[in-house]
């Protein structure tokens, strides 16, 4: 079983990091904007299961309808989910990929690169703050998954104290997330591609380039 798993909070607590900029209603239909770019990336991975994770019902109607499979848990915790989806990945033959919900700039192509990688752990890490945006793992218990800044790092020490292998991706697709307000600047200002298309699109509707600029004029 190979397993893509993108784990997402409830909508009433996502991306509070935003609350300056955004409202509530408005944060909630970010994160849906994010992962329906995310899922676009993963539902074409051949050979591999999408799972989305999350105690939210309307995150879980949504990824359905997008076709991958809803996998619902009520841990209250990024870590707790993800080792709730373990126990129902394991197995020496099995593999789990975790993907963050909010790399909304990911690619068929980036994603399929890492995922063909050949190691026992894959790692991306976050340009931000050194989080890990995707990790692999063969099998899913090979390491301990864990997240937040400077996450990289520990996935990295724990591959070598397991010893087992460990590669890094560096693909600029894969290391962009969206956290806090600059990351929405730095988004609106990339070059229009496909990518983040339902990202980019939440952002104007909300007029955040406006809201950005009169929050630095304040």
């Amino acid at each position: 079983m190979r397993v893509l798993a993108v784990p997402v909070k409830s909508l009433e607590r996502a991306k509070t990091r935003l609350a300056g900029v955004l409202s509530p209603a408005e944060r909630a239909a970010l994160t849906l904007a994010m992962l329906c770019d995310s899922l676009e990336a993963c539902l074409v991975q051949d050979g591999w299961q999408t799972w989305v994770v999350s105690p939210d019902a309307a995150v879980l109607e949504v990824s359905a309808r997008m076709g991958a499979t809803p996998f619902h848990e009520d841990t209250g915790t990024l870590v707790g989910a993800l080792r709730e989806t373990e126990r129902h990945v394991a197995g020496p033959r099995s593999e789990l990929a975790v993907l963050l919900a909010d790399v909304p700039t990911v690619t068929p192509v980036a994603l399929a690169e890492a995922l063909a990688v050949d190691a026992a752990v894959v790692a991306a890490p976050a340009s931000s703050d050194g989080g890990t945006n995707l990790l692999v793992r063969w099998p899913p218990d090979v390491i301990p998954v864990r997240f937040g800044p400077n996450s990289f790092a520990r996935h990295r020490w724990a591959a070598r104290r397991a010893r087992v292998t460990f590669e890094e991706v560096r693909a600029p697709a894969l290391a962009f997330d969206v956290d806090r307000p600059g990351d929405l600047s730095e988004l609106i200002a990339m070059v229009p591609s496909d990518a983040a298309r339902r990202t980019r699109q939440a952002c104007q509707e909300f007029d955040v380039a406006a809201r950005l600029r009169g929050a630095r004029r304040a």
